[in-house]
């Protein structure tokens, strides 16, 4: 029995749905807004907490464009088979093809090493180096960026598991 995650642009808020049986096509309205349609986002991780004092219950996953992930995993596919892990930098470009098109940010210590990588320095060697900054943030941000570059703030998550 699946559960599904809508995202509402007008509270900003991701509601979990559950549904009785497979349902990829019905789409609620918003259970706060009452007039918004939501639309439908891909779990990166299907979560309904049981409270506040639960590992990860108050993280926020950001609302994420299906259509757009499954097309940028499908470029990811196609050029990965093309990389010569020899280069650095196809590395590094395919990296940044990747967090275009997923419109992903990537962290300071990621983008540190891409551009390392750009130059044609050893991916190795830049771990060495970077390791621990790099295991200690997360290699993308979900900021996303509204109207005139104004970002968006992080997505509230509603608890509640609604039916669908």
């Amino acid at each position: 029995m699946p559960i599904y995650e809508f995202y509402c642009h007008k509270c900003n808020t991701v509601y979990n749905f559950f549904a009785t049986s497979a349902n990829t096509d019905k789409i609620p309205y918003c259970p706060t807004c009452r007039r918004i349609k939501l639309k439908r986002q891909m779990s990166i991780f299907a979560k309904v907490s049981r409270g506040k004092d639960e590992e990860g219950a108050g993280d926020d996953m950001p609302p994420i464009d299906e259509a757009k992930m499954e097309k940028a995993m499908a470029m990811l596919a196609g050029e990965a088979d093309k990389l010569n892990e020899d280069d650095p930098r196809q590395a590094a470009n395919l990296m940044r093809k990747l967090s275009e098109a997923t419109g992903m940010n990537l962290g300071s210590g990621m983008e540190e090493a891409l551009r390392r990588m750009e130059r044609g320095e050893d991916p190795e060697q830049i771990e060495a180096e970077m390791g621990d900054l790099l295991e200690g943030e997360e290699p993308f941000t979900f900021e996303q960026k509204g109207k005139k570059g104004v970002k968006k703030p992080k997505p509230r998550t509603d608890e509640t598991l609604y039916d669908l």
